[in-house]
């Protein structure tokens, strides 16, 4: 078992709130930030290692070839969560690895690691959620139109049922599509994820196509034996930057865009107004299928985003790509800052919870698919990486998280961002999110303080049962 340094590390609070013994504990990864192994048997090539390939796509040049080696060290790192404690732990699915061209044959090279994978997670009494597409698409349906082409979302639904043939009976929770809103901003409208396009609103389509995906991976599951699907979609509170009828609605319209653009289609069968308008295909039949039930809710929640009305003349906005949009992002001040430069903002948390019950009073149980937060901090002389930022932040975080519940939210596990360090995608490995410091260089695991602190509060949970 994973033993803290000599020196002391940050104990749980005696305040700390009972979250109660039914309550699920993990952390969460993703297949290419942190699997490595993109040559290796038989995966094909997706559309982050084409986006990598090119020059100045990623801010140190870096990509995901090697990432953590998690395909070879999967075993080293399934103990460190067992030492965690963790009841269960969220991971993705390669599409390439189990199907290279995303379509037709099976690599059964690739199903023998997600075999091998989630038989040593249960070996260790820990509980699967496998999420299907966290934006690794196979570069061959890229080359096809990606999610601009409704076939895309049909060869989703097909590579579903192929993996609940093969995983139902052992994964325990399963997310189809990881982001979709994140995939089709900055993967589409801005370009600053792959694909890398820059289509500003003429993006809208692949949010409607990652959303039937959605639904047809859950038809598929479902099929399959899947008992327990859900969702793991970025939810941000949207603050307008003044109390001025511009700000307010362009605070309106970003929300519409980033957060009911694509809850209101799988909770309440709908678009937001004026989306249904501009989607394609048959959009009333696909949004019988995108609302199909779901067994939990999945939020991922980092910060809140201010929002005011476009910049006025020829300033610049924010972001310049967004030139022309009817909003543009303003800066947060007076909070606590990350690595990343993100707001740290706990009671946001409780709020898009408590805002998600509001909206949408059947929403089924919610389980928090990510939350974290990126600082740099590296072992010291004695190997002990004292990241006691992370610790603070994950403490007010849960606190939040406690809070809604105690409003009435039904919020039923926390899966942290992230187990480990790993490829930050456009950013490579300059942000560290992990509560395990990976050396890039020797791939060497250490377990920080957040780590330990991690492992008291699942551990006083567990004592409850």
């Amino acid at each position: 078992m994973n033993s803290p340094p000599s020196a002391a590390v940050p104990s749980v609070a005696a305040d700390f709130p009972s979250f109660g013994p039914d309550f699920v504990w993990g952390a969460s990864t993703a297949s290419y930030q942190i699997e490595g192994a993109v040559d290796e048997d038989g995966r094909g090539r997706s559309i982050w290692d084409t986006f990598c390939a090119e020059p100045g796509r990623i801010a140190d040049g870096s990509s995901g070839a090697i990432a953590c080696d998690h395909y070879h060290r999967y075993r080293e790192d399934v103990a460190m969560m067992r030492d965690l404690g963790l009841d269960g732990y969220r991971f993705s699915i390669a599409w390439p690895r189990v199907q290279p061209d995303g379509s037709g044959a099976v690599n059964q090279a690739g199903i023998s690691f997600y075999d091998r994978l989630i038989d040593e997670l249960l070996a260790a009494g820990i509980k699967p959620m496998a999420t299907l597409y966290h934006w690794d698409l196979p570069q061959s349906l890229q080359d096809a139109g990606g999610w601009l082409n409704r076939d895309t979302a049909l060869r989703f639904g097909d590579y579903a049922r192929l993996m609940g043939e093969n995983f139902a009976d052992r994964v325990s929770m399963w997310c189809p599509v990881n982001e979709p809103n994140v995939a089709m901003v900055l993967g589409h409208a801005v370009g600053s994820h792959a694909p890398g396009s820059t289509l500003l609103f003429g993006a809208l389509p692949v949010a409607h196509h990652l959303l039937l995906g959605h639904g047809l991976a859950v038809q598929a599951l479902r099929a399959s034996g899947a008992t327990s699907v859900g969702s793991a979609t970025n939810h941000t509170p949207i603050w307008a930057a003044s109390d001025s009828e511009a700000d307010q609605a362009a605070a309106q319209r970003y929300d519409g865009l980033w957060n009911r653009l694509f809850a209101d289609p799988i909770l309440n069968g709908r678009y937001p107004e004026g989306f249904a308008e501009v989607m394609p295909g048959p959009v009333a039949d696909d949004l019988a299928v995108i609302a199909g039930k779901l067994d939990f809710y999945g939020l991922n929640y980092y910060n809140p985003t201010l929002v005011g009305a476009p910049s006025a003349g020829d300033a610049e906005p924010a972001i310049p790509l967004l030139r022309g949009l009817p909003f543009d992002f303003k800066a947060i001040e007076g909070y606590p800052r990350t690595d990343f430069d993100w707001p740290v903002v706990p009671d946001g948390l409780r709020e898009v919870l408590v805002d998600l019950k509001s909206r949408y009073p059947d929403i089924p149980p919610i389980y928090i698919t990510e939350n974290g937060c990126s600082y740099g901090d590296g072992p010291d002389a004695t190997g002990r990486v004292a990241d006691e930022r992370r610790v603070a932040y994950l403490d007010s975080h849960l606190r939040a998280v406690h809070q809604a519940i105690a409003e009435g939210v039904d919020v039923a596990g926390y899966f942290c961002w992230s187990l480990m360090d790993n490829f930050e995608w456009a950013e490579g490995y300059r942000q560290r999110f992990g509560l395990v410091h990976v050396d890039y260089d020797t791939l060497v695991r250490t377990p920080k303080d957040s780590y330990y602190w991690y492992q008291q509060v699942i551990a006083r949970g567990a004592a409850q049962r």
